[in-house]
């Protein structure tokens, strides 16, 4: 299956070291758009191949929300808008371009899951913007920021020699809230099928905000069209009603269960009393912590100011990564971000704590074992002695078939928590991925 770049819905990305949008025209000054300051200079953006390219193609729509009027007043009339004006393609010519290819590649030869989590954000908050939009230049933009990632899931591996694309549109909304569905597609000549060429999906949840008073903003409304559309709808609609159910549940949770807290206890208090004497196939959940940190800088932003979330997911993924890596001593197999939590912004300057854990092991299934991991992002500020959590992510690995087959008398451990605190996350995962799998 060959992929069409000629399409105006298709923008093209390239690596970051060489544009197809610099000319000797522009470099000369003899061009008209000369004048405008370079996609690579704006403020407010992170840069990667594909935030260049997007910003590259859409740079009407981003200045106006780098600049956008003074005292404007809000929207006054929303739209209804069909998900075919939201949807956006991006290509990446992997086989072509050895730079980009390279930018790409991990040490297995696939693409960096890490940096498409980026991507995928970036495109997430492209659609956003465009279904918002009001092509109007005197009423201010909405702000439109993550909210959550609903599920991410890898269906198969994805090559960094084959050329790649992503595909996304609106699905549904809500009064403030965008739900926005992207599919990662890559075909072989072997594989022409558009179903089996999917290698990725992923769910973004978008939220308005109005950039003046930063209070919930209504969002123009969706009409779909097709069969395929309205069955996307009523999908996103039934998510939106469990995500609430959800919520409900976790407070009925807090008012009982005690028996599975004690169970799951049972374990990790003979860990902490007779040591000796404890399960030597299992492990204490604290005993799988990897933390790092750092200092957000400013070339991590995003339009409004605050860091990019894909930069977030993208530093979670690599954390939790290697958290499973050290847990199962094999290289492990991305599955799926079960859940992502945006919780409160990330400013330029926070410093910034990433703590993993191996939550919880899933071992029905010897062939492949599945590694729930949690990575919990805390803004720290020394100055006044406070420590709060901005993002949640939750991970599925599990373990590479060839790494396994080189390791005789391989074996997960199962995890077992020590604290009641830790039980009580453990059960709530649990609870939220079983409420997840039966609506699927």
């Amino acid at each position: 299956m060959e992929f069409n770049c000629s399409s105006p819905t298709t923008i093209p990305v390239v690596s970051t070291f060489a544009s197809p949008f610099d000319t000797s025209a522009a470099v000369n000054g003899s061009d008209s758009t000369s004048t405008r300051k370079p996609i690579s200079l704006w403020p407010g953006m992170y840069h990667s191949p594909v935030t260049n390219a997007l910003w590259e193609a859409k740079s009407q729509i981003f200045e106006r929300l780098l600049d956008p009027p003074k005292d404007a007043p809000p929207q006054s009339e929303l739209l209804t808008k069909t998900p075919s004006q939201s949807r956006t393609s991006i290509l990446y010519n992997l086989s072509s371009d050895y730079i980009l290819r390279e930018q790409y590649r991990d040490p297995w030869n696939e693409v960096r899951i890490g940096k498409l989590l980026e991507d995928l954000d970036a495109l997430a908050g492209t659609i956003s913007v465009k279904h918002c939009s009001d092509d109007d230049s005197t009423t201010r933009p909405l702000l439109l920021v993550t909210a959550s990632v609903d599920k991410i899931v890898l269906k198969k591996p994805i090559s960094v020699d084959i050329d790649l694309k992503i595909v996304g549109s609106v699905i549904w909304v809500g009064r403030s809230s965008i739900e926005i569905q992207l599919e990662v597609i890559q075909s072989t000549k072997e594989n022409t099928d558009v179903s089996d060429s999917v290698a990725l999906t992923a769910n973004f949840i978008f939220v308005a905000r109005d950039s003046k008073t930063g209070k919930a903003a209504p969002v123009n409304r969706l009409s779909p069209e097709t069969e395929r559309e309205k069955f996307l709808f009523e999908e996103a609609e039934a998510r939106s009603k469990l995500r609430k159910r959800k919520r409900v549940d976790r407070r009925e949770f807090e008012h009982g269960e005690i028996n599975r807290l004690e169970a799951l206890l049972a374990e990790g208090r003979i860990f902490c009393d007779m040591p000796a004497l404890a399960d030597r196939d299992s492990i204490l959940l604290k005993d799988t912590h990897l933390e790092n940190a750092l200092i957000c800088q400013p070339q991590q932003r995003n339009i409004h100011g605050r860091i990019f979330g894909g930069f977030l997911m993208h530093r979670a993924f690599e954390l939790a990564f290697s958290t499973a890596y050290a847990f199962a001593g094999l290289v492990p197999c991305f599955l799926e971000v079960d859940h992502v939590d945006f919780l409160r912004p990330v400013d330029v300057g926070d410093f910034l704590r990433l703590k993993s854990c191996v939550l919880y092991t899933e071992l029905e299934n010897p062939d492949q074992p599945l590694i729930n991991v949690e990575v919990v992002a805390h803004v720290t500020r020394p100055e006044i002695r406070t420590s709060e959590v901005s993002n949640t992510f939750y991970f599925t690995f599990s373990v590479r078939p060839e790494a396994k087959a080189t390791k005789n008398g391989f074996k997960i451990r199962n995890v077992v928590p020590a604290t009641e605190e830790e039980a009580h996350r453990i059960l709530e995962r649990m609870d939220a991925e079983m409420l997840t799998r039966k609506s699927q």
